[in-house]
């Protein structure tokens, strides 16, 4: 805990700064309160610094870390507050809102009182165990270390062939019919591994017409597996009963060949269901392969005493080939000194084989390499967790990982707890979260997002978080998840800090004390009314809710995205959420019944993030929109909204914008082209144009403004219109371009900006679905490192042109593009090309 509270403390303490140093309004309003508060946040993480003896704290320490706490979140509450108050005044629009109380400044005076009186309490009570170490105003910044080598593959399997290729024995016995394969063992020992490898192994896909991936885990639901595997099988499931989805199953199933793989499966399932289902599969040179922990449970699925494989532990030398891919990335697994590998084979004694736990503790020696002490230490802490008898070895090498995170990674960590089991996790969704909870923020040049991506990749390379999907230039993550027993420890500590609460299933349920919740279905909704510490809530329901107006005030993230939400709830939903004055963070994305964005949007002065993506019946945002000064992120992707308010360029905080169209020159007053150039902050911009659209002369150098711009993508929306094409053609570039995507373009030639002297810092070039014939003319070479053709039927380059224009190129898509020569990757289907 005290680590947790050691992050609060450091993120208030630069909120309270970053306000004094703006000379805020409020801070002269409550005169030495913030000074006092500020003092007393510095005393704190002084001593919250004490890591050792908080390593022995006693109950009254305990107790004092709980009360600390709660008071950071109250004043994190009244700072923001004052904040939005700030705002409303500078805006003038303070007349109407809550904010416009003769007793606000009394009342938020005397909860600052309250608060720096608890604090003094607070902060004597741990000084009586506590000694603030000197060096007080040590700067505790975290550095991202990036470990592993983009030539070097850390996750390449070890000491697992022969499992591989004796359970694809199995599967391609014809003697069988509908064979059942079992693969039992405890967790970490790579039983998912395993069916992963099966499930990507060439022949195994050449051998079956079908295969179908059903994550089941511990909460089972027999209606959801059965849908997973329709959905499996590219079919829609809406609507759909048991008895439909199971004939519609055999329908497209009837003379097919199909491997369903059973991940995860925890406990005896329903002897009805799985016979119903087992009866619809084709049962000539079919299989389904079922993971899990419980032998009696692949038992009572019909599997075979003798087609029950159990994965054996890794060897001394499978163990220690797979530590070093970990521990020594950057030398591509050679250890560099005599004393490592003997510390480390010492360490290897106490992971007993277990993959997990060796890549667990690898990745986290990784940063450690120059440090034989620090393996010393990782090994005497490893040796006490598992010598107690409680912890496994592959818990004992989680923990340790989780406590080696530093405080603020910590935290975004343990918000993967609120997700469903084996729940496929958006990255943007995670980070954009984080930013709205104050998890992360900007940090010298990097805006908020970009080091978010970095936590999260940092997450990754200690192997405490999976990759679902990654964009294959530069790794980054769109989709991720954690193993069961990363969830297993998050959780219990989630719970220790009183950030959520769980059941023994391991499923979410409210207390009074949630801060984070995920509501599902089989949760009550008047709970949720109650739960007024609440500061994120991610709704995964499909019921119709009445939320009540000023209830979940405490809310700094709400996601609605793709809610069951009809017309008539619209207006009572922005009457609720234009109560929520502390929101930083608003997804919308999705309601189709959303049609307009009302007035009432300008009370969110606190929100950075607002995110309406693919809400296709989207059409109009009221110009009050221009108040929300803190805005970061825009996102209309999708929408078909054709004139956004005038204004919009007073937004000059915004680092990410999209869905902008750019159409005709029209009469009434709108945000337009040449307004853009006040959005100074700018990072990413996608813009549509289409035939109506119309840019004007003194608009077409608007975008070499934006000296900040690091992504365009332009959707010409498949635009034939030689008028709007020539206007493309006479734009100039931003100065710090590194990628561009360039989608729907039906010209033969790129347009003449897009050439390797004024992009010159471009690093990634995205061209998808145009009538493109000629791609560079070769005059002078690109600095390109990742390069993405899609759908460009009538594309003609030569590989070895290709190679002398873009001599930096390491990574490259291609897809349908059938009139290219030589090339080292299939041009036809998608193909993937990685510089060797």
């Amino acid at each position: 805990m005290s680590l947790i509270v050691g992050a609060m403390v450091q993120t208030l303490t630069e909120h309270v700064f970053t306000a004094l140093m703006n000379q805020a309004e409020f801070a002269l309003d409550f005169g030495g309160q913030f000074e006092q508060l500020k003092t007393g946040l510095d005393l704190t993480k002084a001593l919250l610094a004490d890591t050792e003896s908080l390593n022995h704290k006693n109950n009254i320490v305990k107790a004092a870390l709980f009360e600390l706490r709660e008071v950071i979140y109250k004043a994190d509450d009244v700072l923001t507050d004052c904040l939005v108050r700030d705002e409303y005044r500078k805006d003038g629009s303070c007349s109407g809102s809550l904010f416009h109380d003769p007793f606000f400044l009394h009342r938020t005076g005397k909860k600052l009182k309250d608060i720096n009186l608890r604090m003094k309490e607070i902060e004597q009570t741990l000084g009586k165990f506590l000694r603030a170490p000197d060096n007080i105003h040590r700067e505790d910044a975290y550095q991202v270390r990036v470990m592993v080598s983009q030539d070097w593959n850390p996750t390449e399997i070890i000491g697992l062939d022969n499992d591989v290729e004796k359970i694809k024995g199995w599967l391609f016995d014809t003697s069988k019919v509908l064979s059942h394969v079992g693969i039992v063992g405890m967790g970490g020992l790579g039983k998912t591994t395993i069916a992963q490898k099966i499930f990507h192994d060439l022949e195994v896909v050449g051998h079956f017409h079908k295969l179908i991936w059903v994550c089941v885990s511990q909460s089972f639901s027999a209606d959801r597996i059965m849908r997973s595997i329709l959905e499996g099988l590219g079919e829609n499931v809406s609507g759909a009963g048991v008895t439909q989805i199971l004939s519609r199953i055999q329908q497209v199933l009837k003379d097919k060949s199909c491997l369903i793989v059973m991940d995860d499966v925890w406990n005896q399932t329903d002897v009805d269901w799985w016979t119903n289902l087992c009866s619809v599969i084709p049962k000539q040179s079919s299989c389904i392969i079922v993971t899990t922990r419980n032998e009696e449970a692949v038992i009572g699925m019909g599997v075979e005493s003798s087609r029950i494989h159990h994965p054996k532990t890794l060897n001394d030398e499978e163990s220690w080939r797979l530590f070093s891919k970990f521990a020594f990335p950057t030398s591509k697994g050679l250890c560099p000194e005599d004393r490592l590998e003997k510390l480390g084979k010492e360490l290897l004694q106490k992971c007993g084989g277990l993959p997990l736990a060796i890549k667990t503790i690898g990745s986290l020696l990784a940063s450690k390499v120059d440090s034989p002490s620090q393996w010393r230490r990782v090994l005497e802490s490893f040796h006490a967790l598992t010598t107690e008898g409680k912890t496994s070895s592959v818990m004992a090498s989680l923990r340790l990982s989780y406590d080696e995170l530093p405080p603020g990674l910590k935290q975004c960590l343990l918000c993967f707890s609120i997700y469903p089991e084996d729940y496929e996790i958006r990255a943007d969704q995670l980070i954009h979260w984080w930013i709205g909870e104050g998890l992360v923020q900007s940090k010298g040049s990097r805006t908020a997002v970009e080091v978010g991506y970095e936590y999260l990749a940092e997450l990754i390379s200690r192997c405490l978080v999976e990759t679902v999907q990654q964009r294959g230039f530069d790794g980054r993550v769109y989709k991720c998840k954690i193993h069961d027993m990363v969830r297993e420890l998050i959780i219990m500590i989630a719970e220790e800090e009183e950030l959520c609460g769980f059941d023994e299933q391991g499923r979410q349920k409210l207390t009074a004390n949630t801060r984070w919740l995920c509501f599902i279905d089989e949760m009550e909704e008047k709970s949720l009314k109650r739960s007024s510490k609440l500061r994120a809530l991610l709704m995964m329901s499909s019921r119709r809710f009445d939320f009540e107006r000023n209830s979940l005030r405490s809310l700094r993230m709400l996601d609605l995205s793709n809610c069951t939400v009809d017309e008539h709830c619209v207006k009572d939903i922005f009457s609720w959420i234009s109560s929520l004055k502390r929101l930083a963070s608003l997804n919308l994305s999705g309601i189709q019944a959303l049609k307009e964005v009302p007035s009432s949007i300008h009370k969110l002065l606190n929100l950075q993030l607002l995110l309406l993506t693919g809400c296709s019946n989207l059409e109009k945002i009221h110009p009050s929109i221009t108040n929300l000064k803190k805005l970061i992120i825009l996102d209309l992707g999708g929408c078909p909204i054709q004139y956004l308010p005038q204004g919009l360029g007073r937004l000059s905080y915004l680092q990410e914008f999209s869905g902008f169209k750019i159409v005709s020159q029209p009469r009434m007053p709108c945000f337009r082209l040449l307004d853009i150039r006040e959005l100074i902050n700018l990072r990413v911009l996608r813009i549509h144009v289409s035939s109506t659209t119309v840019i004007a002369d003194n608009e077409l150098d608007v975008l070499s403004q934006l000296r900040r711009l690091n992504v365009l993508a332009i959707d010409a929306e498949d635009c034939r219109n030689n008028n709007v094409l020539e206007m493309l053609e006479r734009l100039t570039p931003p100065p710090s371009l590194q990628e561009l995507y360039l989608r729907n373009y039906r010209k033969e030639t790129l347009p003449s900006w897009v050439n390797p002297g004024q992009l010159s810092r471009l690093q990634y070039l995205c061209i998808e679905n145009g009538d493109l014939v000629k791609l560079s003319s070769g005059q002078t070479t690109w600095n390109l490192e990742g390069l993405c053709l899609k759908y460009l039927m009538r594309l003609e380059v030569d590989w070895k042109d290709l190679e002398k224009d873009m001599p930096v190129l390491h990574y490259m898509e291609i897809s349908h593009c059938y009139n290219l020569k030589d090339f080292p990757c299939s041009v036809m289907e998608p193909g993937v090309w990685r510089k060797n």
